[in-house]
């Protein structure tokens, strides 16, 4: 992980139910889910304190006294944490409107995943080239576990394939933002990454894609989050700094 180049600002999204984590997250809040000896989002305000980011601003809603209680300030991190509450559910980028004082380019990122990402460093390529908006993006690979028929207008097979493997990129959920944006973002209403990429897309702006070559996971699933706690035990100085 790179050393801090100077002041860097991060939104965490932290205000989800973590609805596919259940029953687990039925008493925390998905965020606050153990990955070792720390909450998931532990590991993510460490890996930002060691990256020279000065400041973090939580975007929080279910629960979110659970996890104001737990990060407080973040002086025991060597950072400034404060929050930012939504009345209602406003999805990924519009609760962005709710922080007034946001600088020039900005990290935003989801409080739930794993990674090995150096966030300093993407930050630093999105703000140095003064891209609109970039997407921290892994590959990934889906085998089907069937035999693919493929068959014309008449019914008769004319191609047959055999656990046909499909790749492709996906969004990590860790993005690069330059502040502009958001005068085109709705207020009070729901506005998420997949609304801003449609309107981005039509509007002809550039979003940039940036492929992580390293490891990441979403702790979104059971087994997606078992798989983490794994890797973090048999890994952790991939992750932290000591």
């Amino acid at each position: 992980m790179s050393e801090s180049t100077g002041s860097r600002r991060a939104v965490i999204l932290a205000g989800g139910r973590g609805t596919r984590l259940r029953p687990y997250t039925i008493v925390l809040p998905k965020p606050l889910m153990p990955i070792g000896n720390y909450p998931i989002l532990e590991v993510i305000v460490r890996q930002l304190a060691q990256q020279g980011f000065e400041r973090i601003t939580m975007a929080v809603n279910h629960q979110a006294n659970l996890i104001q209680a737990f990060f407080g300030n973040g002086s025991q991190w060597g950072l400034a944490i404060d929050y930012s509450l939504e009345s209602a559910p406003l999805s990924t980028i519009a609760p962005l409107r709710l922080i007034p004082d946001l600088p020039d380019h900005f990290l935003l990122m989801n409080g739930d995943i794993l990674t090995d990402l150096d966030f300093g460093a993407f930050l630093d390529r999105h703000a140095s080239e003064g891209r609109l908006f970039t997407i921290s993006a892994a590959r990934r690979k889906e085998i089907t576990e069937y035999g693919v028929l493929h068959v014309d207008a008449d019914g008769v097979l004319n191609g047959f394939e055999e656990k046909p493997e499909n790749r492709y990129l996906v969004s990590m959920g860790v993005y690069g933002v330059n502040r502009t944006l958001l005068s085109a973002v709705p207020r009070g209403e729901k506005y998420g990454f997949d609304d801003l990429m449609r309107d981005m897309l039509a509007r002809r702006l550039a979003v940039k894609v940036d492929v992580h070559e390293g490891y990441w996971l979403d702790i979104g699933r059971p087994d997606d989050y078992a798989q983490a706690i794994d890797d973090f035990e048999n890994g952790r100085e991939r992750f932290l700094a000591s």
